[in-house]
């Protein structure tokens, strides 16, 4: 399985390539992430806890790797994340299970302590 901190310098590579030849389109759609992301009714890690099924459900590599992250940043455990994951297959089913493979090693590369 490949290093999830590898995965996640992909995405801030990708991006600041974007915001190079897509300056306006790059700036719309992280202002939206940063909006989104907001503590308001509910917390920054409930919010990451969603994206993070979501990008199960969805089957987003990057996506897993960047929102698992952000969990753990935001103060998330381990069984958080993987209730949260677990969320996902009953909506998803059996890809989105083999997805949480991903969640794991996510897990393991960025948890903290």
């Amino acid at each position: 399985m490949e290093d999830m901190n590898r995965v996640v310098n992909e995405i801030h590579t990708s991006i600041m390539k974007m915001r190079k030849k897509y300056p306006e389109e790059t700036r719309a759609f992280m202002g939206l992430l940063r909006a989104t992301g907001k503590p308001k009714a509910l917390s920054t890690k409930d919010k990451e806890l969603i994206a993070v099924a979501l990008s199960v459900a969805t089957k987003c590599h990057w996506c897993i790797a960047f929102h698992v992250k952000n969990a753990v940043d935001a103060g998330a455990t381990r069984d958080e994340i993987m209730e949260a994951s677990f969320v996902a297959v009953t909506m998803a089913g059996s890809p989105a299970l083999m997805y949480m493979q991903l969640v794991i090693q996510a897990a393991d590369d960025f948890e903290k302590g």
